[in-house]
């Protein structure tokens, strides 16, 4: 016979709290410590849970940074070389056009 993980659980979670009781009936556990225990525990799990979160963010813009920056241009990057490169080509069509005209395109008017 196998013990399920969710069993497995919920008899961990009872025996936590068996031993609670016990510790209760025999003055070793009071409420009061318990209660101030519960807190403790309850600040902790607050205070690594932030960590956590601000560790997580910190690790993923990291980790987003060396996937992006393997890769080629972003689509910013991308959209100014093509602006780039069309006012190259606007520019020596107009060269073209300033030479069929016999103007001198060096001369400013």
């Amino acid at each position: 016979m196998r013990i399920s993980r969710w069993a497995l659980l919920w008899f961990l979670t009872v025996g936590v709290l068996v031993v609670i009781e016990l510790g209760i009936l025999t003055n070793v556990i009071t409420p009061g410590n318990l209660i101030g225990f519960f807190v403790a525990f309850v600040f902790a799990l607050v205070v690594i849970s932030v960590l956590a979160i601000v560790g997580a963010v910190f690790v993923g813009m990291f980790v987003s940074h060396r996937i992006l920056s393997t890769q080629g241009f972003t689509p910013f990057e991308q959209e100014m070389l093509r602006m780039r490169q069309e006012v190259r080509d606007i520019k020596e069509r107009l060269d073209e056009i300033a030479a069929r005209v016999n103007a001198d395109p060096k001369r400013k008017p």
